[in-house]
């Protein structure tokens, strides 16, 4: 990742063909319509993935606090995440995100703000002169009743994820760090494809977030989630046929699917006991029915890390990590 850094600060000065922001600047995100008159100086991020896209932007000095951390930071923004406040690494509370007197709060998603969210909607940050900002993908989401996240009918793609960069790199008139930045990406995604897509196998994955407990079902990725865009990228399909983005599933039915590879997270959240990696590992060895299952009887189980199941930066970390699993299993 440091390379990956150092990379950046290379790329940054000699990209130069993205023009200077020029406020007021008026973006339209999901729907909503927000006018910027200078670069947010005091943001309050929510969501992990928001406030890690603003480090790797080289922005740590524009954020006062963040929330919601299903996982640590990455290690090579460690240093510049520390001088942040964390309000909490669950939901905050609306009173908390206004404490700290912000100029812009941007989140990973709907549950942290949208018409449904328990902390905030847009318009109640509106009234008060606050701008905000919902990640492009989430939008892309087809909403059901007590749904707050969705489902997709269309598989998840970092289309939507680069189209955060360059809002938020136009939003802090930081373009040229956004552009060197996607093509970061782009290169190590086009890296994957280009040795897992000679894979005849079409390895099929079930992508395990956690469990309540060991008795109750399995909370997985879905068919068009951030997970089903791992299990292209590395040559296979998601196991998981519905488009629910984060169904839960029980055990019989996972039994049924047969993967070839079960991906578990690894979660710092530390709600459920089978957040933590080893747990689930244990529970799958374990319990009479799903030890049998021809994934675990050859030992086909990786570990990736939650955030990447969460339609963010992470994922394609998440889908490195996973292809570096699956090359020591003589998978690729």
């Amino acid at each position: 990742m440091k390379k990956v850094i150092c990379a950046l600060g290379m790329a940054f000065a000699s990209v130069g063909s993205a023009l200077a922001t020029t406020y007021p600047l008026t973006i339209e995100n999901c729907g909503y319509k927000e006018t910027f008159t200078k670069a947010p100086e005091r943001v309050v991020a929510l969501g992990q993935n928001t406030v890690e896209i603003l480090l790797l932007l080289g922005l740590q000095n524009n954020v006062t606090a963040s929330a919601f951390w299903p996982t640590k930071v990455l290690p090579a923004l460690a240093e510049q995440n520390a001088k942040i406040k964390t309000l909490t690494v669950e939901i905050p509370t609306l009173e908390s995100i206004l404490a700290q007197n912000p100029d812009f709060v941007p989140a990973q998603l709907p549950l942290l703000l949208g018409p449904e969210s328990k902390v905030a909607k847009r318009e109640d940050l509106a009234t008060v002169g606050v701008n905000s900002y919902l990640s492009p993908g989430m939008c892309a989401t087809k909403k059901a009743a007590g749904d707050m996240y969705g489902s997709r009918q269309k598989l998840w793609d970092m289309t939507y994820l680069y189209k955060e960069i360059e809002d938020f790199a136009t939003i802090f008139n930081v373009q040229p760090r956004g552009e060197a930045l996607i093509a970061d990406f782009k290169k190590r995604e086009n890296d994957l494809r280009a040795e897992f897509g000679k894979n005849k196998k079409d390895l099929s994955f079930v992508f395990w977030f956690s469990s309540a407990s060991p008795s109750a079902d399995a909370y997985v990725g879905g068919k068009n989630s951030a997970s089903g865009f791992i299990a292209n990228v590395l040559g296979g399909h998601n196991a998981i046929t519905s488009e629910t983005e984060w169904p839960t599933v029980s055990w019989e039915s996972v039994i049924a699917a047969n993967p070839d590879v079960i991906v578990v997270s690894s979660l710092d959240r530390n709600r459920w006991a089978l957040d933590n990696a080893e747990e689930k590992i244990k529970f799958l060895k374990s319990d009479p029915a799903v030890s049998q299952m021809d994934a675990v009887k050859k030992g086909h189980i990786v570990v990736m890390d939650g955030q990447a199941m969460n339609p963010t930066i992470r994922t394609l970390y998440g889908a490195e990590q996973v292809g570096e699993q699956l090359r020591k299993l003589g998978l690729n």
